[in-house]
């Protein structure tokens, strides 16, 4: 990955796409610590440290939303934006055909979402303020809810300029980069737990901490790198005068296709019970839903790893299709070794990406109770959530491969020249 970025940094254009990404970052990141005027700063102090369930929000917006900046809210508003427009455009036909319209209904499409964050951010914030008793006054909330919409609608803004200016995804990363301002803190608080007095010098929980961090992060990259890759032969024919196909090639199938997608869908239907019942501080739903919902019980994370298994699927659903993927072999003349064409290749397509599937819910289902498990166990909290960490790697690993697609292609371009 250095000697990447070395080799990118040497050329003029990659060398400004880096250096206006890092400038947006660090703006971004200024604007993090810019405070919310009539915030009181105890109520969400003590809000988060009985509700753990806040946690996850304050993890990916680094920290954001102990603070209560004006990044507050961060982008989450953005991506539970994101989340209901896909959702619609299934369920709804005049948005899937719009979907499907080419690039035109895409860019209306990403209109609506823009819309729809902002609306959601504020309901959010003032949802959240409301329920944190972090401000006195009807007014006073609202003013906190126009504060912390416009950070989103800022934030949504900084990701799309790095997006098409910059280098890499801009909307991870700004989840990337928030994560990685608070993993920092976390491993100090860590090993000061681990080896103060107060703790006893607890060696042992320490180097379990470490080995199961490494373990985690080996476990990502490696299931992030792999991939299974269905054999296809394409017959030759002639057209014309000149001959085409006789070729082998594969399809390429990652062992977790969904990404990061299901944990950040599961988090956010999690979250959806407790913002709403966050306008009725007072109600016997809301005094049980945190008592009994909370991060560490076996009831969350019983339905967060059964929302996982059912985002996994869902998402493979809609984005991968078996029958196409046949009928386009079919059309080029091309088959699987062993496999009639038609209808038993797409079987055998669908049977083998619902057992990669299986595979990557439980991969992602494990990743996100694992954290949960360990400090039931140990007492001791890892550094970091298992969507943060599977984000942050995924990110990196993506803005890397990016990097070296571009280098690849201005080598191509030099050589064509």
């Amino acid at each position: 990955m250095l000697e990447t970025l070395k080799s990118a940094w040497k050329v003029a254009e990659l060398r400004k796409k880096i250096l206006y990404t890092i400038l947006m970052l660090l703006i971004y990141r200024v604007l993090c610590f810019i405070p919310t005027p009539g915030v009181d700063h105890t109520m969400i102090k003590s809000a988060l440290d009985n509700y753990s369930l806040l946690g996850f929000i304050n993890s990916m917006t680094g920290s954001d939303l102990g603070n209560y900046s004006i990044m507050a809210m961060g982008i989450t508003p953005y991506i539970n934006a994101s989340i209901i427009l896909q959702l619609l455009c299934v369920a709804i036909p005049k948005l899937e055909e719009l979907n499907k319209s080419g690039e035109e209904g895409r860019k209306k499409i990403a209109q609506i979402t823009r819309y729809v964050t902002v609306g959601l951010g504020f309901l959010q914030a003032v949802a959240l303020t409301t329920g944190l008793k972090a401000a006195d006054g009807f007014l006073n909330v609202l003013t906190i809810g126009f504060c912390l919409a416009t950070g989103t609608a800022l934030a949504m803004w900084i990701g799309e300029r790095i997006t098409e200016n910059g280098l890499g995804n801009g909307i991870s990363l700004l989840i990337f980069a928030g994560i990685i301002a608070n993993f920092a803190t976390k491993i100090v608080a860590a090993f000061y737990q681990m080896f103060s007095p107060d703790y006893n010098y607890n060696y042992v929980a320490g180097a379990v901490v470490l080995v199961m961090s490494l373990l985690m992060i080996v476990g990502v990259v490696f299931v992030d790198l792999g991939e299974r890759r269905i054999p296809v032969q394409y017959a030759k024919r002639m057209v014309g005068r000149k001959m085409y196909g006789g070729q082998s090639t594969h399809i390429p199938l990652k062992m977790n296709a969904s990404g990061v997608l299901p944990l950040i869908f599961a988090s956010a239907i999690m979250q959806f019970p407790s913002t709403i019942l966050a306008f009725f501080p007072r109600s016997s739903a809301y005094q049980w839903w945190n008592a009994n919902v909370s991060y560490g019980s076996w009831i969350y994370q019983l339905i967060f790893a059964l929302l996982i298994f059912g985002f996994t699927f869902f998402y493979s659903t809609i984005s991968f299709n078996p029958v196409e993927i046949s009928k386009n072999i079919q059309q080029n003349g091309g088959m699987i070794p062993g496999i009639r064409q038609g209808r038993p290749t797409s079987d055998f397509i669908a049977k083998t990406v619902r057992r990669i599937t299986l595979f990557g819910a439980i991969y992602l289902a494990l990743l996100a109770t694992i954290p949960a498990i360990f400090y039931g166990l140990v007492k001791v909290s890892l550094p970091f959530a298992a969507s943060s960490l599977l984000i942050a790697v995924s990110v990196a690993m993506e803005t890397t491969r990016q990097l070296e697609s571009q280098m690849t292609m201005r080598h191509y371009k030099g050589f064509l020249k």
